[in-house]
């Protein structure tokens, strides 16, 4: 006891003992001030989690305007979020506010340290945002980026040909699609046909009928089955007054697409006015009748036997095409005109009694296998999904050309 006072009384001792009370004290408020703010810091970290998970919540249940609330919350409390500012941007572009998606993305690109898959996946959205605005040219220069980076990614590729289409660069849009069959290592024959057909014409409309035929060969040579191929080169074949090839043309639409054979049928009838030798048209109308069931290919050789002034013949195949197919409404005004020209009126009005049974009923409705969508008329890329060659005539016994996947 009375060494240790002695060691209490030595003022060298006594210092020593003071400094190690001071430290001790120092070390309890640092530990305290920093178990306050680990506190304080995980409460704002499970805050902005909280929002997170409530704006996933409000994104499910397709409320935009809540899930902004809350995801715009959680960047507050946490700014090193990424995946909170893609959904942010994700959300603006759906909603149309395209300068705040771009630029949210554009902040993303532009962080320090950030890892190179999510810089990528940026720049695809911030592409993205870019031609749903409308800038496409900036958009088609982000996915190349992107492209460089990674050269087999298709999503970006088909986002490529996609601005390439809108651009009607049909070259770029045909090696593109190139790319992506080959990477796919799937058959996409059918779209690079069209593609060649746009080419085709484009030149065409130029005055370059050389080079617009060379584009109508290739697309048929690539896929065989090109209605819009075959339809084209035999315009231009008419337009040189190669009447016979134009026919002979028009004809191999009839055996690959006997659908679409009455797009044959409305160019044979302007051959009409300018062909001497009608020959081979009724040749081919004879010969499509016997083969085809459809009420298209007797309204042709109805319009065209009325040409000739052969009154009989054409009611009688106007007749043959309503037997087929009463709701046809041109050939039920096509046979009310030649009755009412020739006084008919018994049989005007059992006509008549026919159609009133029959109104409001569609006709030439077309209708996509892929998605659904009815355009107004046929066309052979659907507006909707975007597919190639799944649009076709509605309650026919073949409804497309061909479908692709």
């Amino acid at each position: 006891m009375r060494s240790t006072w002695q060691w209490f009384s030595d003022s060298a001792s006594f210092q020593v003992l003071l400094t190690i009370l001071v430290i001790f004290f120092i070390g309890v408020v640092i530990m305290g001030y920093f178990r306050r703010f680990k506190k304080s810091r995980g409460t704002a970290s499970e805050n902005g989690d909280e929002s997170f998970f409530k704006g996933i919540q409000f994104l499910l249940s397709d409320d935009r305007d809540q899930a902004i609330e809350e995801f715009t919350k959680s960047v507050q409390v946490n700014s090193n979020t990424i995946e909170t500012y893609v959904a942010l941007g994700n959300l603006y572009r759906s909603k149309g506010d395209i300068d705040r998606a771009i630029r949210i993305r554009q902040n993303i690109i532009l962080r320090p340290n950030l890892d190179e898959q999510i810089k990528i996946r940026a720049l695809l959205d911030l592409g993205k945002d870019y031609r749903k605005g409308g800038f496409l040219n900036r958009a088609l220069k982000t996915f190349i980026q992107v492209t460089q980076k990674r050269p087999n990614d298709l999503e970006t590729l088909e986002e490529v040909e996609r601005i390439y289409e809108e651009l009607k660069d049909w070259d770029n849009a045909y090696i593109t699609r190139q790319k992506i069959s080959r990477i796919s290592k799937k058959d996409f024959s059918h779209i690079l046909a069209h593609y060649l057909v746009k080419n085709g014409k484009a030149c065409q409309e130029e005055g370059d009928l050389n080079r617009a035929k060379s584009f109508f060969g290739k697309a048929i040579s690539t896929y065989k089955g090109c209605v819009d191929a075959y339809l084209h080169l035999g315009d231009l074949f008419f337009a040189k007054e190669e009447y016979e090839k134009a026919i002979s043309t028009w004809k191999k639409v009839v055996a690959i697409a006997p659908q679409f054979t009455f797009l044959a049928y409305r160019r044979l009838e302007g051959a009409y006015s300018r062909m001497k030798n009608l020959k081979p048209v009724e040749d081919f109308l004879k010969e499509c009748a016997k083969s085809n069931t459809d009420a298209f290919t007797h309204m042709a050789l109805a319009r065209y036997l009325h040409n000739k002034n052969d009154v009989d013949g054409a009611l009688k195949e106007a007749e043959n095409a309503l037997k087929l197919d009463p709701t046809f409404w041109e050939a039920r005004r096509f046979k009310g005109k030649i009755l009412l020209s020739h006084g008919k009126e018994k049989e005007i009005a059992a006509d008549y009694g026919e159609i009133l049974s029959l109104l409001n009923m569609p006709y030439l409705r077309f209708q996509c296998s892929q998605c659904g969508f009815v355009p107004d008329d046929l066309q052979w890329k659907c507006p909707q999904c975007n597919m190639w060659d799944t649009i076709g005539l509605i309650d026919s016994p073949v409804t497309v050309v061909e479908r692709k996947e």
